[in-house]
């Protein structure tokens, strides 16, 4: 894509979350790594993005509806059925009136607002946010969807954007116990050490910190005053 396209895209998809009302706020993203660390106030403050079947995580935990789901075209539906979103960002091909016919067959799936985004939209997001991927890093060359995700936020331009149940190390997924291996470690690695001095990226994991050097928060203030002190700057 080109600076045209990728700036059109960017406009398109701010509008629509500016009407979900989420744009200026503070972002936290729920990945899909076991026993993710969600402080009370840190939930309670910032619009959260639920990335693949990490919703049905919030939802074992008896968190509200995500504010917004990122959501891989061939994710199992099986797995978590009972998607429940104000809005639906859906990596597919097809427009989004045929979107919104395949989800009339998913009555469990509850959501507000749809939008739509290629693989390709997918890729040139995450090029430009990292400054692009080196053709030997990993074996798959591509990020997962949770480090797509922050690259999304980061895209949109939004105040922060603090990643919660995100690991390079430990195995499986917090909603099932298959213990499944994580798969595009380096790929992630890579994209994550050009992002952790960003100073709006956080992240509520010890591990992650430890492991790529993103800071660390534990509480809501730690987030505000980070965000002060780059303001006063």
């Amino acid at each position: 894509m080109n600076t045209q396209e990728l700036q059109a895209l960017r406009e398109t998809h701010r509008r629509w979350l500016a009407k979900l009302k989420i744009l200026d706020r503070p972002w936290l993203i729920l990945g899909s790594a076991p026993n993710p660390t969600l402080p009370t106030d840190i939930v309670a403050h910032c619009a959260r993005m639920d990335v693949n079947n990490a919703g049905k995580t919030a939802n074992m935990l008896g968190l509200p509806a995500a504010d917004l789901t990122f959501r891989k075209r061939k994710k199992s539906w099986e797995e978590h059925p009972d998607v429940r979103t104000r809005g639906l960002l859906w990596l597919h091909t097809r427009p989004l009136w045929v979107m919104r016919l395949k989800l009339l067959m998913k009555p469990s799936v509850r959501y507000r607002s749809l939008m739509r985004a290629t693989k390709e939209e997918r890729e040139a997001i995450v090029d430009h946010v990292c400054g692009g991927m080196p053709t030997d890093i990993g074996e798959t060359g591509h990020v997962t969807n949770g480090v797509a995700a922050l690259c999304y936020a980061l895209f949109m331009g939004v105040p922060s954007a603090t990643l919660a149940g995100f690991s390079l190390t430990v195995m499986g997924h917090s909603y099932n116990e298959k213990g499944s291996t994580r798969r595009q470690i380096d790929e992630d690695a890579y994209v994550l050490s050009k992002l952790r001095e960003r100073p709006e990226v956080f992240t509520t994991e010890e591990g992650l910190s430890a492991s790529i050097g993103i800071r660390h928060v534990a509480r809501l203030e730690d987030i505000l005053q980070a965000s002060r002190n780059v303001r006063t700057s």
